[in-house]
């Protein structure tokens, strides 16, 4: 065990309140790509002039929805992805008795899929569905396409849209005030696969006070007004596979 990851194995231990911070190199291990790398989402050709970030825009969703669902059911749903060791390790963790708090900008729901309780979906979830009319929610499951591909309440006929927080829109404030608390109240937080380039999810760790701060990326990030942070340019399966979980409740 390299001195790094007995630093990292020691603070997991001394801490009892532990935050995860996770972004899109999170689930990469589950088959879903990230946004940024050479293979990311935002790197897809949309088949339109039009680039990703413009697709999964609110103006551009209200504007071409067909277009738009053309993109997201080809890039942004993957119902049949499974919780990788990641996500198993943060949620066994809880498992002993921390308190563990999930803040993620991920839509997957792998973390809870993994078995992790609490957790903050800054972005929302594709797995959550509502009539922009009644707002009657559905699952993926019971989403109902028209001729054109695009959901369809069986109420009203309203567009039906995932509960994800597209570019031009806020983040849910309840949420948000969840997510700071926990980062707030945290002895330890842990970030991973994610370069914090993305507001305003990634003001959000400059809220944390505590002792332990570790980052898992497979690229260098910058956290400022920070000098002690426990780095590891690696997968996040390949670090925690060398972790062990002590005690069990």
């Amino acid at each position: 065990m390299t001195t790094k990851i007995t630093q990292l194995q020691q603070a997991l231990n001394q801490s009892q309140n532990i935050a995860f911070f996770s972004g899109a190199g999170m689930s990469t291990q589950s088959g879903i790509p990230d946004f940024r790398s050479a293979n990311g989402i935002f790197m897809q050709e949309t088949g339109h002039q039009y680039t990703p970030e413009q697709v999964i825009s609110h103006t551009f969703f209200q504007q071409y929805p067909e277009t738009y669902y053309d993109f997201h059911f080809e890039n942004l749903v993957y119902q049949d992805a499974e919780p990788n060791e990641g996500h198993k390790f943060i949620a066994n963790l809880e498992k002993t008795g921390k308190n563990v708090a999930v803040i993620t900008q991920n839509i997957d729901e792998l973390h809870q899929k993994a078995g992790s309780k609490e957790v903050y979906e800054l972005h929302g979830t594709v797995m959550d569905n509502y009539c922009t009319k009644c707002h009657t929610h559905y699952t993926i499951d019971e989403l109902q396409k028209d001729d054109q591909g695009i959901p369809r309440c069986p109420k009203d006929n309203g567009i039906v849209r995932p509960d994800i927080v597209m570019y031009e829109e806020q983040l849910d404030q309840n949420t948000v005030t969840g997510a700071l608390k926990a980062i707030k109240e945290a002895d330890m937080l842990v970030i991973l696969g994610t370069s914090l380039i993305v507001y305003p999810a990634a003001g959000f760790v400059q809220y944390f006070e505590g002792e332990h701060l570790a980052v898992i990326n497979k690229t260098p990030i910058k956290i400022h007004n920070r000098q002690e942070i426990l780095a590891f340019e690696d997968t996040i399966d390949n670090v925690f596979s060398q972790l062990e979980i002590k005690g069990s409740k």
